[in-house]
């Protein structure tokens, strides 16, 4: 996650709200939640994380050797479960960075011939800060939460409905880079689609998934008053999965993550899922944020229980997520 620096030393300040938005599931649901049999596995989560996060990949920063290993690995992994690449390549190159550096951009494309002209973006990024100037000891930021976990999560929808065949609209699955940078990845794909007239209906970005919070959902959404994705991911689920995070309003992490270099363009839902919430982690852009500390069962349950949500929205024959004026 990009730029919370200053934020830290104010984490654990109380948080007081009075606001009046709801996080429980709707009584008056429309949509009966979709039964998902596929299951998503540990090992397979585990082993995804482990290699993004592991120290041969020197915490990932963007132009770097270690960034470049993710890209082949992420490109290897769209090839083993069919995902297409969007452009010529898997390899979409940010127009903003001095050296070469590259989105991992696929594609699988919607079933239903009408509804695959629009498009569902699920996404991470998947560069991190790097490896720690003069200092001793244990020097590089493996960045498992911040944001592995994400591409992890990503990753594994991404085989889902490469298996399942069960999404009607066209999906996009990116991995960007540069985020830690100032969000260049977003801001550089996003410009390339919008010449192109991308018809985008919702983006769903994942951010910091490793480590559960101690609430009664299961993650929290950002700028969670701006579109009905809260309500309706819980119709969905049929569960209590998306809530209201106070901190989330406070610090304004709509705009701190690539869901808003997509929200600026296109003004369509587009906001990040996550469950960092300043009180489960303490190692954000800090070398001991490591893979031994994610929480895989976690993990894997969070992508299960987003799988009918997901599903629903790459095939409900309408546009039920909606921005709200």
């Amino acid at each position: 996650m990009k730029k919370l620096y200053f934020l830290l030393p104010f984490v654990f300040l109380a948080c007081k709200t009075n606001s009046p938005i709801q996080t429980e599931v709707s009584s008056k649901t429309n949509t009966k939640p979709i039964e998902v049999t596929y299951k998503v596995k540990e090992e397979d989560v585990a082993s995804t994380l482990k290699y993004l996060s592991s120290d041969e990949l020197e915490g990932r920063e963007t132009g770097t050797k270690g960034i470049e290993k993710a890209a082949v690995f992420l490109e290897d992994f769209f090839k083993k479960n069919n995902v297409k690449p969007y452009f010529v390549s898997y390899r979409d190159t940010l127009t903003n960075f001095k050296t070469p550096a590259y989105n991992i951009v696929g594609v699988l494309e919607g079933t239903d011939p009408v509804l695959k002209k629009e498009f569902v973006v699920l996404s991470a990024h998947y560069d991190h800060i790097g490896v720690e100037k003069n200092k001793q000891g244990d020097v590089i930021n493996n960045g498992a939460n911040d944001d592995a976990s994400g591409v992890t999560a990503v990753a594994e929808m991404a085989k889902y409905f490469s298996e399942t065949k069960s999404n009607k609209r066209s999906i996009l699955f990116v991995f960007f880079a540069g985020e830690e940078k100032g969000l260049l990845g977003s801001k550089s794909l996003v410009q390339k689609l919008k010449a192109q007239n991308f018809n985008l209906y919702a983006q769903l970005n994942i951010e910091m998934i490793g480590v559960p919070m101690k609430r009664d959902y299961l993650a929290y959404i950002t700028g969670f008053d701006k579109s009905n994705m809260a309500q309706k991911i819980n119709e969905y689920t049929g569960k209590n999965s998306i809530g209201f995070l106070p901190k989330e309003a406070e610090y304004e992490l709509f705009y701190r993550s690539d869901n808003y270099s997509f929200y600026d363009v296109f003004k369509k839902p587009c906001q990040s899922i996550s469950t960092f919430d300043f009180e489960n982690f303490e190692f954000y852009h800090h070398p001991s944020d490591e893979f031994k500390l994610m929480d895989i069962p976690h993990m894997t349950n969070f992508i299960q229980e987003l799988l009918p949500a997901v599903t629903q929205i790459a095939t409900s024959p309408t546009q039920e997520i909606t921005m709200i004026k």
